[in-house]
């Protein structure tokens, strides 16, 4: 198998959210070319049922896709945080709920042609009622999905974004 190996990098933007550098790659077959690479934090998102047969859901605008998306709960890792921990952080500020089991279902890299971003996948039950605590809560929407629609809105692109894709699909390949 080839690999690029990177020579040098320098970074050319520093946001809140991501840094953007410029790689200069030596291909297998000695060739140098230039690679723009994001650098943004790992995160979580988690797939959650409740006990009714629907999965718990957000709808946000969200502005690089110009649109409201429907999606598993999700979010950026925070320093020093297990994956597990964020997945409880997140749950109650998105949909102010605590979970009592979480189950890892995998993982997935964003976009590996360009950033360094991996979505760990979980599986959260046992919910417990506890509060929304983010400060944008007013923007999120917490819907309830009959499970047996997942397929068909995933299959319509009404669920268009990835890692609810891949987090939906793992979990649907476990139902009995």
């Amino acid at each position: 198998m080839s690999r690029e190996k990177l020579l040098s990098s320098r970074t050319v933007f520093e946001g809140r959210a991501v840094k953007l550098s410029i790689g200069t790659v030596e291909k297998s077959k000695g060739e140098t070319v230039i690679r723009e690479i994001v650098e943004h934090r790992d995160c979580i998102a988690a797939v959650v049922p409740d006990n009714s047969g629907n999965v718990i859901m957000v709808r946000q605008f969200r502005v690089p896709a110009g649109k409201d998306l429907l999606e598993i709960p999700a979010g950026v890792m925070e320093d020093g945080e297990s994956p597990d921990e964020c997945v409880r952080r997140e749950l109650q500020e998105e949909i102010g709920y605590l979970p009592e089991k979480i189950v890892r279902l995998g993982g997935v890299y964003a976009a590996p042609g360009y950033c360094t971003e991996y979505i760990h996948l979980f599986l959260a039950t046992g919910l417990v009622e506890s509060r929304m605590v983010a400060e944008d809560t007013d923007e999120i929407e917490v819907v309830r999905v009959p499970a047996m629609k997942i397929a068909g809105m995933i299959d319509s692109g009404e669920i268009c974004d990835a890692k609810s894709v891949a987090g939906l699909l793992k979990y649907l390949s476990l139902a009995p």
